[in-house]
């Protein structure tokens, strides 16, 4: 009798189309929507221009609305902001700006109350340089908190060279005469790295995450957390090696480090496993062929991995950020996704996200922001994010359809990579216009100007003088508006949550490209059998036919369609600018 279920209870995955291990090993942060806010930019409650936790409370409605089940929030710990609270100086505080402990836990309770969940921002690499660790660091090379960085004595000669993100001249070390030594910081000099290969140092982020997680919050999104183990003898690395072991990049070697995946598992052994709860690496530098090492169970690592591929498709080599004029080719976007989805899918689990605070508005990137083609195109890249294997990651305002500002000017930008680089290309004798120019595609200030609620002055966000400009477009794209609309982007994001919310073949079904060399459309199935379901992608501002081949899609139920109407023949579908269907076969 056991025999006979077992063999029913397989023949009915094989039925519904999913993968051994994700039928069987279901989790509810696999089946979740991540809606991710930046604090400053959400809702600002006291009128000093800066979003802040109160703000967030004051619109925990609207979130549950959405239909989403966790929240991400950029970090919210007490910070001088060299780089927007990813510089901080007291992870068991607030930032000032943001409010007190007691609006914190106002503001947990009020999501677990809605049945949200929170996911917290761990920024463990680096802390700022007025974190109490740090100041005590450079008073002396025999002080206690001296080990907790990574020092460099002077007597010994320039250290080899490692990259510092946002900084002029690119060096990630800083020299500081009080002790006639460099200290190591991969990103802003007000950013010095944490030298995890101290245990003392593990052991107060491991307690500092206990703190959160008995507060009740549901995890931890990990900054750069490739990035935490160091070779400590910092050797030289030439381009050579670089090129040859590394593609040339160098978040691939600094990602690499000898005791990272020890760090992990210690990790995951002192806190996660005793949580329920999740957590996703920022996968800075990895490579697929390093992604299982992060996310297989069988490891007891972590749950989940971002990559950077598909963000970072579609540049020009050798140039900061600067988009190919003539546009991405789809077929190498689908490529990326593909892969990526191969790589999870019978261990680990993956992600897919198309912004977030580090990238611009994906409209304005991957769709098309013009008046005409941004509601549709930005129907059609939630309907992407929604239907792909993986846990979305959907970023505050692209539900609305919220694109690029596109400053024009370097004083208008407030984000310290913006403002560097510009500094960079500059010194560099380079093309300022050339550079303001794809700032205005790529820049993370972008997707970080203030949300957009109405119609009214500073778009409802604030009644002071908002920290950063915002959007013209908010007199007309905006929540009051578009909550009216049972048709404007808003509202299709919200039945997008739905459909894959209420059909598990959209969560676990297996996922199969067909027509990869389309250079028009992204056509792929989830699931299998009679639960199958085909998504159909129009990337493209024209009218496309698409060959459905033999078995035809004429009389299958339409799941959702960001038109009004579809024309369907026997064995074509024509598809109109960015539309996008899902159709149950």
């Amino acid at each position: 009798m056991k025999k006979l279920v077992a063999i029913l209870f397989i023949c009915s995955l094989a039925f519904h189309g999913y993968s051994k291990e994700n039928s069987s090993d279901k989790k509810w942060w696999k089946e979740a929507v991540v809606y991710q806010i930046y604090p400053m930019s959400f809702k600002d409650s006291n009128g000093d221009g800066i979003g802040d936790l109160k703000g967030i409370l004051s619109e925990l409605d609207y979130i549950k609305s959405l239909g989403v089940d966790v929240i991400w929030l950029n970090p919210i710990f007490e910070s001088p902001n060299a780089d927007n609270g990813y510089d901080i100086s007291n992870y068991r505080a607030i930032m000032k700006e943001f409010g007190t402990m007691d609006d914190f836990d106002a503001l947990l309770k009020g999501m677990h109350d809605r049945g949200l969940k929170l996911l917290l921002d761990l920024v463990a690499n680096h802390s700022s340089d007025q974190h109490e660790w740090f100041q005590e660091s450079r008073k002396s090379r025999t002080n206690p908190y001296r080990d907790y960085y990574h020092w460099w004595p002077a007597e010994k000669g320039k250290p080899a060279f490692r990259p510092g993100n946002f900084e002029v001249d690119g060096s990630g070390w800083r020299f500081d005469s009080l002790t006639n030594a460099y200290y190591l910081h991969y990103f802003n000099f007000r950013q010095p790295d944490l030298n995890w290969e101290n245990p003392k140092v593990r052991a107060e982020v491991y307690d500092m995450m206990k703190f959160w997680l008995d507060k009740g919050i549901d995890g931890f999104r990990m900054d750069v957390i490739p990035f935490i183990s160091k070779d400590v003898n910092f050797p030289i690395i030439t381009d050579k090696d670089l090129k040859e072991k590394y593609n040339g990049d160098w978040s691939q070697y600094i990602g690499n480090g000898p005791f990272l995946h020890q760090y992990l598992r210690e990790m995951n052994e002192q806190v996660l496993s005793k949580y329920d709860c999740m957590s996703v690496a920022e996968g800075t530098g990895t490579t697929v062929q390093q992604a299982l090492d992060f996310v297989d169970a069988d490891r007891k690592e972590l749950n989940m991995l971002y990559h950077y591929d598909g963000v970072n498709y579609g540049y020009l080599p050798g140039k900061f950020k600067t988009p190919d004029p003539k546009g991405y080719d789809l077929v190498g976007f689908k490529t990326i996704y593909s892969k990526w989805d191969s790589v999870f899918a019978n261990k680990g689990w993956g992600t897919i996200y198309l912004g977030n605070h580090d990238q611009p508005r994906m409209v304005t990137r991957w769709g098309n922001d013009s008046p005409q083609f941004r509601e549709v195109s930005s129907k059609m890249l939630t309907t992407f994010l929604m239907t792909m294997r993986a846990t979305p990651y959907y970023y505050f305002g692209d539900e609305l359809g919220m694109s690029n500002i596109k400053f024009s000017s370097i004083d208008e930008y407030k984000d310290i990579e913006s403002i560097a680089m510009y500094e960079m290309t500059k010194n560099k004798g380079g093309d300022l216009n050339e550079f303001i120019e794809a700032q205005k595609i790529t820049a993370r200030d972008n997707s970080r100007t203030p949300f957009q609620w109405n119609a009214k002055t500073n778009a409802g966000f604030t009644v002071g003088t908002p920290w950063i400009k915002i959007n013209e477009n908010s007199k007309t794209v905006n929540v009051a508006i578009e909550n009216k609309d049972p048709n404007s982007v808003l509202n299709y994001f919200r039945k997008m949550v739905q459909l894959r919310n209420t059909n598990k073949t959209l969560i676990y079904g297996k996922y199969e490209l067909i027509d990869k060399a389309n250079p028009n459309i992204y056509a792929y199935t989830r699931g299998e059998g009679k639960d199958k379901i085909l998504v159909l992608l129009n990337f493209t501002k024209e009218n496309v036919n698409w060959n459905a081949g033999g078995k035809g899609v004429l009389g299958k139920k339409i799941l959702i369609n960001n038109y009004t109407d579809l024309n369907l023949k026997k064995h074509t579908v024509e598809l109109r600018p960015y539309q996008a269907v899902c159709i149950q076969l």
